[in-house]
């Protein structure tokens, strides 16, 4: 099944903004974190389909992520 994966900020740094991949049925957003060279520590914000997700989650034809780094300023 085909998954859109967006990344924002930093974790675009070699990867890309938008990332298209295939899976097969029951994978977790954890494989694919895994499969980007991601470490969870990295992830400030994983929203799937637009809404608040966990690492253990699993994904649907169609879905698509959106990972947040932790943003910094002053």
């Amino acid at each position: 099944m085909k998954v859109i994966i967006k990344l924002f900020a930093t974790l675009r740094d070699g990867r890309g903004k938008i990332v298209e991949a295939e899976y097969g049925e029951g994978t977790q957003i954890n494989q694919i974190i895994k499969d980007l060279n991601i470490e969870e520590k990295e992830i400030a914000i994983l929203l799937k389909n637009g809404i608040l997700a966990k690492t253990d989650n699993v994904i649907n034809e169609g879905d698509y992520l959106s990972i947040f780094p932790p943003v910094g300023g002053g």
